[in-house]
Formats: structure tokens, sequence, C-alpha cells
């Protein structure tokens, strides 16, 4: 795996185990079987992870034989400014690893503040809304069985409807180290008896229409080519990048007054665009316009199929921002 800081892979390799050293649970069925956590960490700790170079996560892969990805530098959580880590391999191999990344970023935090520094910290872990009713159990029975268990607080978040097509929740552990690690113990040996969470380990850890800043709406347009590129002849007319781009990203422009349709409530519009067409769009900053107008950069990439049915539901948007306009009027 490239270690470095702009390294990000969206979805997993087929992964080689080692046997496991010491399985965590009777059945060495489920501790052999490949599966993953993901956890956040804010964007300075993922660089004490990555280390220099690499060097850190490379011996964390080394010392547990999981493999570690982290998502890409200023791609958050969403409503976070956190940066994802999945850690995936045998529920043996996850854990060690984990350890180690959660008992570097605590001694850190440790050897900054006074002598009485506070041993408890939090962790919180992303998973998938369809899997969390197993580790919630009948009636809470589950959830109540592991917070006596491992003496950790675990508090699992509602779901969170502010962000279209966002089916992830967070799974927040509180405690000491020990306690954490043997919530994350009891929590992924459940996880992995469901199938399908073993197979969403393949999912991209990046979530569509998620900006630069950690909010849904409007990310920072990432230039492509000159402002002569652009061809202007009003609002909602394509823009083609230059020839050797043209295949797989397109820019249009759009008024800067009937963005906020195109990016709608909580950045709703725009993350149903992305989820609906597999097309990443990206929106100018406020004053970043096309040369010569007033009308703000939305560059759409992926493939032919994607990006034209991004375009036309973004065009849509445009037409109903301006009848709205002409009504008021």
């Amino acid at each position: 795996m490239d270690s470095t800081e702009s390294s990000y892979i969206s979805s997993a390799e087929p992964l080689t185990n080692a046997p496991p050293k010491s399985p965590p649970s009777p059945s060495s069925d489920v501790a052999e079987k490949p599966t993953y956590v993901r956890f956040l960490v804010s964007n300075s700790a993922a660089g004490s992870v990555i280390g220099k170079g690499g060097s850190t996560i490379t011996d964390f892969q080394s010392q547990s034989g999981a493999r570690i990805q982290l998502s890409r530098n200023h791609e958050f959580f969403p409503g976070t400014t956190d940066r994802i880590i999945m850690v995936s391999g045998a529920i043996n191999e996850i854990l060690k690893a984990v350890e180690l990344i959660l008992s570097k970023l605590l001694s850190e935090v440790n050897s900054e503040n006074d002598n009485d520094a506070e041993p408890k910290s939090k962790v919180r872990l992303v998973v998938p809304n369809g899997s969390c009713g197993r580790i919630i159990g009948k009636g809470g029975a589950t959830i109540r069985s592991f917070i006596e268990d491992s003496q950790a607080g675990i508090k699992i978040s509602p779901q969170d409807n502010n962000y279209f097509g966002i089916n992830d929740r967070l799974v927040t552990l509180t405690g000491t180290l020990d306690e954490q690690m043997h919530a994350v113990d009891l929590i992924v040996s459940k996880l992995s008896e469901d199938s399908h969470y073993s197979q969403s380990i393949n999912s991209p850890m990046s979530y569509p229409g998620v900006s630069s800043s950690g909010y849904h709406g409007a990310p920072s347009l990432l230039p492509s080519g000159n402002p002569s590129d652009y061809i202007t002849n009003g609002p909602g007319v394509k823009f083609e990048n230059s020839k050797e781009e043209r295949s797989n990203s397109l820019t249009i422009g759009v008024l800067d007054g009937h963005v906020g349709f195109v990016v709608g409530r909580g950045g709703r519009n725009i993350m149903e665009i992305s989820q609906t067409s597999g097309a990443r769009v990206k929106i100018s900053d406020r004053g970043d316009y096309i040369s010569g107008t007033s009308e703000r950069k939305v560059t759409i990439t992926g493939s032919q199929r994607a990006i034209h049915t991004a375009e036309s539901m973004i065009l849509k948007k445009v037409a109903y921002a301006t009848e709205k306009a002409i009504e008021v009027e």
C-alpha cells in the first residue's frame, strides 16, 4: 500500500491473512473470516498514524497483519472534520492494529497534557445502519451486555437524515483503552456474523458530495484547464474542458443565484445528484466565476453516462430556479 499522506484506496484489495494467533471467539471460522472496522480520527491525528514517509502505518500493518486505509486528506465523515480509518483482516489482526493506533494517539494526547491527564477517551466507530440492530439486540439486550462486559460507554447515534444517501451511523465508545478494546472486540465479533456487513468491506470510504470543509454542498473546484477553455453562452450551457479531459470531465456554468437550488438545503440536492448518477460534482467557491461571467463552475467527473445523468439533473434544478425567478418578477 502506498502509505504517504496523499494515498487513498477507495476499495479493499484481496486480503492475504496470516493464521490468527489467538482466536477471540470459540468459532475459528468467524475468527479467520476477513472483516473490517472503520473509525474516525482528526485530520492532525491521521498524520501521526501515517508517520513520516508512511513509516508508522507500515509498521502497524507489519506488526498486526491487518490492512490499514485512510480517507484522503480533507475527505471527512459527513458533518465532521474527521477522517476515516478502515482496518481489515481477521478479527485478531484488526484488534491488534486498532490497539496500536489508539495507543499511539492516546500517548500523544497524554504527553501534551499536564501530569493529571484524563485516562478515559472516546472512539467513534462507523457502522452501516443496517448492521446496528445486531449491536443493539432485541430490546437493547445485546448493547447492555456489551456495556456490562466491557465497562465501556457505548452510544449509537440516531440515523442522520440531514445527509441524503448516508446510511452509516456512529457508535461512540468511551472509557479506558482496555475498556474500549474490549468493546471493539465484542462489536466486531458480532458484526462479523452478519454476511451483509462483511460484504461491505469493498465499499468506498468516501461520501459523494462531501466538501473539503467536511460539509455537504459546494466543494471547492480543483481547476482543470484555463479560463479560455470555457465558452460561455448563458446559464446552464456546457463548458467543455480541454480535449484530453473531455471523456471523463465536464464543466457547466450556473448563475451564482441559482447555485443554492443545485446544492439544496443541507446539501441534499447535490448529494442526490451524486448518489443517483454516480458522478462527482464540484462547485467553485463564491466569487470564483467562469471568466467574464457571473456563473459558478460546476465540474462533473465520472463515466460518460454518469456525467450525462448528473448534467441532466443539474439543468432541471437550474430550469426550476429560472422559473421561480420569473414568478417573482
